[in-house]
């Protein structure tokens, strides 16, 4: 592991830019951006399109390291380069970001109100590719749609039982297990979640350093005891369906939470747009997710 990189995301200011929309997400993303899905043939193209899109963002005057703690990377744009540097590498040596991987392959169906992460069958030879490629890090994602103890507990136990194992293969493992924002009695949701989490931490050795990558919270300052727990090297939060500038007001008020945005940072940016037009509205988004990020 990289003790300059730890160092870093445990104490400097910034916020994790996002970048790792995967195949179900790409085409959605893409046409945001102002490319649809009929300006690609096929997978290996639409792909293609969206490395050039990070490609530019990771470029711009904009990304810099003192706004910007690290990056999301999906498991194809790690292996993909920018400007003849492996993205992972581009990022650490030219921009001073951290790389970090996302591994999860997606969700299984609902039950019992949530929805688990698929296995992931390929998670050890995936790994030791991302210790090749020079990666700090990983982010998986799992998702809570009701209010159920069962289901809820059953997400913390798979996000904790996979991250243990990432931890010992030499990463800092990010825990996503996402509120969805239109769960009812979102609250209660985000309350079961909080005991589950802090009950698991209890039972994790001193050495066992981990990341979590949460909904904001209905309840200001409500993961606290999260954010300040001493195997909790970091706690994130995604925008989740939010704008920009309703994420970035919620976000400001949990204080040491910081932003891990994909949607709401890239929202207004455009293929179609000069180089100085969309280095300025990234500039502009960067900067308000950053303040909203150190308050």
């Amino acid at each position: 592991m990289n003790m300059l990189q730890l160092e870093r995301m445990k104490n400097d200011n910034g916020f994790i830019a996002a970048l790792d929309q995967s195949g179900g997400s790409t085409p959605k993303a893409l046409a945001i951006y102002g490319i649809p899905k009929e300006a690609y043939a096929d997978e290996a193209e639409m792909f293609q399109m969206v490395h050039e899109m990070r490609t530019r963002i990771m470029k711009s005057p904009a990304f810099t390291k003192e706004r910007i703690l690290a990056a999301i990377l999906f498991e194809k744009t790690m292996d993909l380069k920018v400007d003849d540097k492996y993205s992972a590498d581009y990022l650490w040596d030219v921009k001073g970001i951290v790389p970090i991987l996302k591994v999860d392959k997606g969700l299984l169906d609902q039950e019992n109100g949530v929805q688990l992460m698929k296995p992931i069958a390929d998670l050890d030879a995936l790994l030791a590719r991302a210790k090749e490629r020079h990666i700090f890090g990983t982010k998986m994602r799992s998702v809570i749609k009701e209010a159920n103890p069962t289901g809820i507990k059953a997400i913390v136990d798979q996000q904790f039982e996979v991250g243990q194992a990432i931890v010992a293969a030499g990463f800092i493992p990010i825990l996503e297990p996402e509120v969805d924002i239109h769960t009812p009695n979102k609250a209660e949701a985000e309350a079961i979640l909080k005991q589950e989490i802090l009950e698991h931490l209890k039972a994790l050795e001193p050495s066992c350093q981990i990341m979590f990558k949460l909904t904001i919270p209905d309840i200001d300052n409500f993961y606290q005891e999260v954010i300040a727990h001493p195997n909790v090297v970091r706690t994130v939060a995604l925008s989740g369906g939010y704008s920009r500038e309703e994420s970035n007001i919620k976000l400001a008020k949990n204080p040491k939470l910081i932003a891990s945005f994909s949607r709401a940072l890239t929202e207004g940016l455009n293929v179609g747009q000069s180089d100085a037009e969309f280095d300025k509205v990234l500039d502009e988004s960067i900067q308000s997710i950053y303040e909203a990020s150190i308050k």
